[in-house]
This record gives C-alpha cells, structure tokens and sequence, in this order.
C-alpha cells in the first residue's frame, strides 16, 4: 500500500474506535446525546475512509485533491465530534471548533464527489487522470 492510503486507513481506524468508546460514554454521561452524534459521526466516516484508502489504491494516479479531500474529511469528522465530546465534558474547544468541522466534512464530500464525477470507467478501474 502506499503511505498515504496507509496513513489514511490508520486514521480512519483510530476514528473508528473513537466512535466506539463515546458510543460506550454515551450511554452513561449526562450529555449522552452529543457524545451518541460524535459516536455515529465518527463510525460512519471511519468507514468510509477504510473505502477511501482500499479504492485510492485501485486508482492509477490518484489526483493529489482525492488525497486531500479524502484527508480532509476525516480531519474535519474528527474536529466537529472532538467539539462534541469536549463540550459533553466541560472542556472548550476554540471557538467554533464544531461548525468548521462540519463544514469542511461537507466541503470535503462535495471535493469527493467532482473527482468521482470527472472520473471515467476503464476496465483496470478508476481512471485518475
């Protein structure tokens, strides 16, 4: 595997067990209902950066934007629950720590799918001219 994908699945993975130990927390802190959306936020996006790594290796050249929209989505799943999480436990993140968070997930998605729509089948895969 490339480090890239490498780097990206390690961290998706950590996103992963992060969203099983709020999930976990959630179910026993008072403020449960924000650690249960920084859970479920963090699992379906570490999931989806398991697939962002397996398929960045099945794309010849992958553009240098797949990388970082692919990295910046996790970066920003990770900083709008971390805010969540924190908030739960009196800590306070900088300020609107969660809102930027959420909007480069959104961004990132959006980047996400531009690359997947400029793309074109081969029977090798994904072409990433």
């Amino acid at each position: 595997m490339r480090r890239d994908s490498l780097l990206l699945a390690t961290f998706a993975a950590l996103e992963g067990a992060a969203g099983v130990a709020f999930a976990a927390a959630a179910a026993h802190a008072e403020g449960g209902a924000n650690l249960a959306t920084a859970a479920q936020f963090l699992m379906i996006h570490a999931g989806a950066g398991l697939a962002l790594s397996g398929l960045s290796e099945k794309i010849a050249r992958p553009a240098r934007w797949f990388s970082i929209a692919a990295f910046a989505l996790q970066g920003g799943v990770a900083l709008f629950s971390g805010a969540l999480a924190a908030g739960v436990y009196g800590v306070k993140p900088f300020p609107y720590a969660a809102p930027i968070g959420g909007s480069t997930t959104i961004l990132a998605w959006l980047a996400l799918a531009a690359f997947f729509a400029t793309r074109r089948s081969s029977a090798t895969g994904v072409d990433g001219a």
